[in-house]
């Protein structure tokens, strides 16, 4: 049986272009919609949802190409797009009766959020960021040495057959070595939650390949475009990252500033998994973040 956030109902919606996302949704008042990362579900959220029910509709869903949410085939860059993502989100706000919500987004469901704040900045209402930079950002500063921790995404850049083929023959060691290396607590993953998580990622090879190569390619495009534009996120932007020292190699507060001139950074001692590892510290952040 697919995990979920306990006491939430899960529910089917509509995205974009005809896709349909599965969420869990549950609590009252002001709407919070919660963006999972990789390789991850909705199910990360499990700790933080609960907390914020109390005072908020919280609406967690399975991202394109995640979980139990539709997986379309990649006949285009733009299927995979944040762009796209982005426009599932607010579909799916809207379904629930949400014209204007507030967005939270952990590692590629932050690459959404941030979208999400660029594109509909009349619908967002404050933004949320969990460890992650903006896509454009992100490849500026992923260089020399310190960028093999990344060689998933150079490797997912590639084009199509070779990443699907290497990731679908070896699932599990491949998801399974960023959920070892990534969590600051491992027990924060037990084994039924990483076995979901596993299991999740190896039915979506393909589109989470295709997510990723989106963001070599035209989500690059789509963030270059906005940055020659002036762009920036009109919402109060709360951003929390590992507090990795000097030997990050560059000013992450400083890479956000620049998107977001209503900006709380914040450093956690949590791992990448920090929603998981910290939740009361996240929920926290998550309250504040809506006060403003």
């Amino acid at each position: 049986m697919t995990l979920s956030v306990p006491g939430f109902d899960r529910v089917r919606l509509p995205g974009a272009d005809g896709v349909e996302l599965t969420a869990a949704v549950g609590g009252s008042g002001s709407p919070v919609v919660l963006l999972h990362g990789f390789p991850q579900t909705h199910l990360m959220w499990r700790h933080v949802a609960g907390r914020l029910a109390d005072r908020h509709t919280v609406i967690c869903p399975d991202l394109r190409g995640y979980g139990a949410s539709d997986k379309p085939v990649a006949t285009g860059p733009e299927v995979y797009s944040k762009r796209t993502m982005a426009a599932d989100v607010v579909a799916l706000a809207a379904a629930l009766g949400h014209e204007r919500f507030a967005l939270v987004g952990h590692d590629r469901g932050a690459l959404v959020a941030f979208r999400a704040g660029l594109d509909h900045p009349e619908t967002i209402t404050h933004l949320g960021i969990l460890d992650v930079v903006p896509t454009l950002d992100m490849w500026e500063v992923l260089h020399g040495v310190p960028a093999a921790v990344g060689y998933h995404l150079f490797l997912m850049a590639q084009p199509p057959g070779l990443p699907e083929t290497m990731i679908a023959n070896s699932a599990d060691a491949f998801f399974g070595s960023f959920l070892d290396a990534w969590a600051g607590d491992p027990a924060a993953l037990p084994p039924e939650v990483r076995a979901e998580y596993l299991r999740a990622s190896a039915a979506a090879v393909p589109s989470i390949v295709a997510d990723y190569r989106a963001s070599a390619g035209i989500d690059v495009t789509h963030d270059r475009a906005d940055l020659d534009a002036g762009s920036q996120l009109a919402m109060p932007v709360t951003v929390i990252q590992q507090d990795w020292g000097a030997q990050l190699g560059y000013d992450a507060a400083g890479v956000w500033r620049a998107w977001a001139p209503d900006l709380e950074h914040r450093l956690t001692g949590a791992g990448h998994f920090m929603a998981e590892e910290a939740p009361d510290e996240i929920a926290g952040a998550i309250r504040e973040l809506l006060l403003r």
